[in-house]
């Protein structure tokens, strides 16, 4: 099917559409055109790939209360129309779902015109778009072997893909473990939601270490614009040798040098920490949707990649006790990363490409024969 369509449709957070990002370099490096259906802030996708479409449509959400959903309700169907027409135009050969809300209609417009369908589901449980889609589509592909919220029906649709991530951290694959014997490089990221427990917890956390393991620690601490200070000045009050900043934009490289990570358990940062192999302590967002955060944090902890601590046990206290213990055992450390390297799943692009294209094929041919 070379040069033929494919339609992803995402909500425009970056872990929808860094996955589905992903998948486009996948098939545009295949010879095939790609066209992408989201919101407005899908347009920094159309920015780092300029041979994908962008195309809008309207999407309401269906979770704002008795007239929010009403509302919502009204503007999936006047976009699920608009998406019915747009395909149409398009003729696309495939469509493929990264969920959120935004990915609803087109979702449900390829469904009805008997397009072929894929769902991409990037947490270890099942987004609320994504088990609203779940019954209508061909194929449903997860980023991990277990995913809670899919009905019994569902299981035989379902390819164990894993979760894309970037080409930068996809290179860390081959770069061993850097087991700790003197200085240990300590990582800190937060993300864009909730950084805020991290910036308040850790330094107090990391005062509380003996010297001997204070001395040792190189920290790289992402933090809020508005917290940035206050934390630098209190790593600097204990002795903490700290590289503080509101990004790194070399925060792949970083992950490379660091014996232990300490992150939220979004799907892009739990699937970067697998493919790089690098333990972990995970804070869950607790205000995250449906706390699917917890989710993906357990599938890692269950294995041993990962130690999880909740927002509610994670304290200054807990937590420098947690460090004191694993900064002071390197060989946990070492089985932690190979646990989490075990779980990756570096090929996750053109394993998602092998399956969306194989479902298209598959639907032309069924509609060949009949």
């Amino acid at each position: 099917m070379s040069g033929r369509l494919v339609i992803l449709a995402s909500g425009g957070t970056g872990g929808h559409l860094f996955p589905a990002e992903a998948l486009a370099g996948a098939l545009l490096a295949r010879g095939h055109r790609v066209a992408l259906v989201t919101d407005r802030r899908g347009q920094a996708f159309a920015d780092r790939l300029p041979e994908v479409a962008l195309h809008r449509i309207p999407a309401g959400r269906l979770d704002t209360g008795l007239v929010g959903k009403a509302m919502g309700v009204a503007e999936m169907i006047f976009g699920t129309l608009a998406a019915g027409r747009l395909l149409g135009r398009l003729r696309p050969a495939v469509a493929v779902g990264f969920g959120g809300y935004p990915s609803v209609p087109t979702m449900l417009a390829a469904a009805r015109r008997r397009i072929a369908t894929v769902l991409h589901e990037q947490n270890a449980l099942m987004g609320r778009a994504n088990r609203l889609l779940a019954p209508r589509v061909t194929r449903i592909a997860t980023s991990f072997p277990q995913v809670q919220g899919l009905k019994a029906a569902d299981v035989v649709r379902i390819g164990f893909t894993g979760n894309p991530v970037r080409p930068d951290v996809v290179k860390l694959r081959d770069l061993p473990y850097p087991a700790p014997s003197g200085t240990i490089n300590l990582l800190v990221t937060g993300g864009s939601q909730g950084a805020r427990i991290l910036s308040a917890v850790i330094p107090d956390a990391l005062a509380r270490l003996p010297d001997h393991l204070k001395s040792r620690i190189a920290l790289m601490q992402q933090a809020r614009p508005e917290d940035v200070e206050r934390v630098r000045e209190t790593h600097r009050q204990s002795g903490i040798d700290a590289e503080v900043a509101p990004f790194f934009h070399d925060l792949a490289a970083r992950l490379g040098r660091a014996h232990l990570v300490i992150a939220r358990a979004g799907a892009s940062t739990v699937s970067e920490l697998c493919v790089a192999g690098r333990p972990a302590i995970l804070v869950p967002y607790a205000a995250a949707a449906d706390d699917h955060q917890s989710f993906n944090a357990r599938a890692l902890g269950d294995v041993g990649a990962a130690w999880v601590m909740p927002e509610r046990e994670f304290t200054a206290d807990a937590l420098a006790s947690r460090l004191a213990a694993l900064l002071a055992a390197p060989e946990t450390l070492i089985a932690a990363a190979a646990a989490a390297r075990n779980l990756g799943m570096p090929d996750a692009a053109a394993r998602l490409a092998d399956l969306v294209l194989a479902c298209a094929n598959a639907n032309d041919t069924r509609e060949n024969a009949a």
